[in-house]
């Protein structure tokens, strides 16, 4: 009603100011005169016509032209306020010969005159206009918009609505048992815990991008069965200024009157960015709605039956008084799930397909590491549309393995035509990856050898890992550089340094930066010690890349330089020197490889062995490599994936 109101107000008030603004336009041009004026142009010969109004005793006429000096003619208009009694004026304009009009207007004739016509258009065009767009947005918004700046426009789920639970979240188990806690207290807020202790007042949910952080706000608003607001971080900032703090109250008066209740607030990150790294030192829009934030978490107001639970992936850069004790008391971390956890959380998503009895997902959860759920669900997903475009009422291993494959590597792209030169060449990069990885002991058994190109790589080598590593020791990253400079040096090995190709570009990069981490990072230089090199504190506002703060000297930075080398080349001279003793059989499994154009692990195990007992020297010579090791090699990427770039 209040807002109706406001709106008819407005629009009485447009109208009035454009009658205003029309009659003055109107008058503009006309000259006022006196009656005296008037008499005085009719005897000097200036007046042309005249028309007189009996019934308001009022003249309008014309003046006789006249022209200026570039020879443009002018007719200029007045106007006059008459006596009743007019006969002198019609005397002297008779006397001099200027035609008089007589006219007595009717209603009608002012009603369709065209100059009131084009003012009455001019009015109920903008006034409809107006009535359009609060129409609009009232239907939008179920209420007026346009001055609703400061609320909140976070959205209430409906609690009867909400069908997601605990049950559809797997591969969290501790971090469900984190927020049952929440979940008791929103049913019950009258339960005092045991030992006095409190309730958290906020929980922030922190981790990876896809892992569940905002499924599991939903499940905790399912379980607790309470209204549930959520916004994201975004939401807040608008161009105006104090509108982000406006909507922050409004979001928490809401929350109070309908207490107990959840408030999810998304992307936290959005408005809980540190303070003073903006320009100018950051007196601006996004830091007024974090102090609105921050107060309204815990300030003098109590704040009872509300808990806030916040999600994001950049814990980094949040402000340090927003994770205090008081606002965000309990921060749970939601990780990558590990073999089991990918395992319940692909029997989740494939609950309601139809799959074949041959499926085995215990065996796609284990080549899947570092898949979080977000990809799980892709690959589950993808599988459903494989067997589909086959026409299949079912999925089976072949789709779940392909849908795997797309999600690691990309599509494959069968239509990319290559020469006999570029097979082969893929081919040796490809098995050079293989065979080293093979070689090394302790690797992750291969699970297929491809040429053929998938997304920006022209071939692949996929490794099935047989458990998720959580620390991996020094032999095991030297390792795994081996076994990225694999594919280049079966290059030089094959074909010489002059016809080495671009396709171990990723491969280096990978290389050259974790050996760079090794040094930097994690203390695995003999030369420099165990020391970190480069300051973890960055400035939020430049990035990570542009602000990394160099805590070490020139001198220093020209070892690390050195180190980084050392490591690349050493492990690429071992490399070289098993395929160099393996060439024989690089060049016989290329030709399989290109034929096959596809190796699966088990068939690339049983050539190898073939052909080690084909030639027992060179197994032997071999054996002294991996005897020189204490452990393996694990897989080139940590998702178990190697190829050559397009």
């Amino acid at each position: 009603m209040g807002s109706r109101f406001v709106q008819i107000a407005l629009i009485l008030l447009f109208i009035v100011l454009a009658v205003v603004f029309f009659s003055r336009v109107g008058q503009m041009g006309i000259e006022e005169l006196s009656y005296t004026e008037l008499i005085s142009h009719i005897e000097a010969g200036n007046v042309d016509t005249m028309s007189i109004n009996s019934d308001t005793a009022t003249a309008e006429g014309s003046f006789v032209p006249t022209r200026d000096t570039e020879g443009n003619e002018t007719v200029g208009r007045f106007k006059a306020n008459l006596p009743p009694e007019y006969n002198e004026v019609l005397a002297v304009a008779s006397e001099h010969g200027v035609s008089v009009e007589i006219v007595k207007p009717s209603g009608l004739s002012m009603l369709f005159n065209p100059t009131t016509l084009l003012w009455i258009l001019m009015l109920l065009l903008p006034i409809a206009f107006i009535w359009f767009i609060f129409s609009r947005s009232a239907q939008a918004g179920g209420q007026s918009q346009a001055f609703n700046f400061g609320k909140s426009r976070a959205r209430m789920m409906n609690p009867e609505k909400t069908r997601t639970t605990f049950k559809d979240v797997a591969g969290l188990d501790e971090v469900v048992d984190e927020l049952r806690e929440v979940v008791d207290f929103l049913r019950d807020p009258a339960k005092d815990p045991r030992l006095g202790g409190e309730i958290p007042k906020g929980v922030v949910l922190l981790g990876p991008p896809g892992c569940g952080k905002t499924l599991l706000a939903k499940a905790v608003a399912g379980e607790a069965n309470v209204p549930f607001f959520f916004i994201s971080g975004s939401d807040f900032v608008e161009m105006f200024v104090g509108v982000g703090a406006a909507r922050v109250r409004d979001l928490f008066d809401q929350a109070k009157r309908r207490a107990p209740c959840l408030v999810f607030i998304d992307e936290l990150d959005a408005v809980g960015r540190h303070r003073g790294s903006g320009i100018g030192g950051g007196h601006d829009e996004r830091e007024q709605t974090l102090n609105q934030l921050l107060v309204e978490m815990d300030g003098f107001e109590p704040n009872s039956g509300v808990i806030v639970l916040a999600a994001t992936n950049r814990p980094d850069v949040l402000d340090p008084a927003l994770l205090r004790p008081g606002r965000f008391d309990r921060r749970v971390i939601v990780d990558s799930p590990d073999s089991r956890g990918r395992e319940e959380i692909l029997k989740i998503h494939l609950k309601n397909k139809p799959i074949d009895s041959s499926v085995d997902i215990k065996s796609i959860a284990q080549r899947t590491p570092g898949f979080s759920g977000a990809d799980l669900h892709n690959v589950a997903n993808e599988a459903a549309l494989l067997a589909a475009r086959k026409g299949l009422d079912r999925i089976t291993m072949a789709e779940l393995a392909e849908a795997t494959e797309r999600v690691v590597a990309g599509p494959e792209r069968r239509s990319r035509i290559m020469t006999d030169k570029e097979k082969l060449l893929t081919a040796c990069h490809e098995l050079g990856h293989a065979l080293v990885a093979y070689r090394l002991p302790g690797a992750d058994p291969i699970h297929k050898i491809s040429i053929l190109p998938r997304g920006l790589s022209l071939g692949y080598v996929l490794y099935a890992p047989e458990e998720d590593r959580l620390n991996e020791t020094r032999h095991q990253l030297l390792n795994k550089i081996c076994v990225m400079m694999g594919g280049r040096t079966a290059e030089e090995v094959m074909f010489g340094g002059d016809e080495i190709t671009t396709g171990a570009r990723n491969d280096i990069e990978h290389a050259t930066e974790l050996a760079r981490e090794m040094v930097t990072r994690f203390g695995m230089s003999d030369r420099l010690g165990p020391l970190a090199f480069g300051s973890k504190h960055q400035n939020i506002f430049l990035g990570k890349a542009l602000a990394e703060d160099r805590n070490y000297s020139e001198e220093v930075a020209s070892i690390i330089d050195e180190e980084v080398k050392r490591i690349v080349s050493e492990c690429h001279e071992k490399a070289a020197r098993i395929l160099k003793e393996n060439r024989s059989k690089l060049e016989q499994i290329s030709k399989i490889l290109i034929e096959r154009e596809t190796l699966e692990g088990r068939d690339f195990v049983e050539i190898m062995e073939e052909l080690d007992k084909s030639s027992p020297g060179s197994a032997e010579g071999e054996s002294s490599c991996k005897a020189a090791e204490d452990e393996g090699a694990s897989d080139s990427l940590s998702i178990g994936l190697s190829g050559s770039g397009a």
